[in-house]
């Protein structure tokens, strides 16, 4: 494992699922994790109980990076108290399924806000700050969706595929500061991302994936981890498929 000591990182979605694995996997890795949390305050609370032999190498902030005014706070109060930021890990977002034609406006404005403007909003931040030091790394969670596409997930797919296109533009625009913008597009992960599933779905699911069984966190903290490291220095506009061969 690469050694992120003396490396800050800022995950979003940090305390449950894919993100809490990404951000424990960093703290074993002995980085400094500021992890965004958007309003579960159990999960918040039962992260920092799972991670008391970590708790000087971590901060925990809540905010709604669909907001740009509390994400520009954030940022704000988090360039006071780091003197830097190496890594922004955009992985929260969220799921709201229904066939298109009956899917009403909140729903699909509500998981573009997250899940796009989300990312949007906080690498444009994180873009700043990182240019400072001209050195970064910004790494989006998508989702092999934005090129499949599954019923009932017109908005989700929408959302991720739009991450990759921003990811490509974004890795032209700030290559020349050092600054690399990847993704990591898991398949189906065990988590309770999918848990609510009905379980004839998620049976079906499995048989799609070649491997026949669904990845760990772990799987896609690893991942991350790669194109987070100085050995990924000529990667960039590129996305990392987790997914089983789906």
């Amino acid at each position: 494992m690469e050694d992120f000591t003396e490396q800050i990182i800022l995950i979003t979605g940090a305390t449950r699922g894919i993100g809490k694995a990404i951000a424990e996997t960093f703290l074993k890795a002995g980085g400094t994790v500021i992890g965004v949390y958007s309003g579960n305050k159990e999960a918040a609370d039962k992260f920092t109980a799972d991670n008391q032999t970590f708790a000087a190498q971590f901060t925990l902030y809540r905010c709604d990076i669909s907001k740009e005014d509390e994400v520009i706070a954030l940022f704000a109060e988090l360039q006071n108290s780091y003197p830097r930021l190496d890594i922004l890990i955009n992985n929260a977002g969220i799921r709201q399924d229904a066939m298109l034609a009956l899917m009403d406006l909140e729903k699909w404005s509500r998981v573009i806000d997250v899940n796009l403007t989300g990312t949007y909003l906080m690498s444009k931040q994180a873009v700043l700050f990182m240019m400072q030091n001209k050195y970064g790394r910004i790494i989006s969670i998508t989702s092999p969706v934005a090129r499949l596409g599954f019923s009932g997930q017109a908005n989700y797919a929408a959302s991720k595929a739009g991450q990759i296109a921003m990811t490509k533009t974004l890795a032209k625009e700030v290559a020349r500061k050092k600054i690399t913008v990847n993704c990591v597009s898991p398949g189906f992960i065990a988590t309770d991302f999918i848990e609510d599933l009905p379980k004839e779905q998620l049976a079906e699911y499995k048989k799609l994936v070649p491997m026949r069984r669904f990845g760990s966190v772990d799987d896609v903290a690893n991942a991350v981890l790669f194109l987070a490291g100085k050995n990924s220095a000529y990667i960039s506009g590129a996305t990392l498929e987790v997914t089983g061969g789906l």
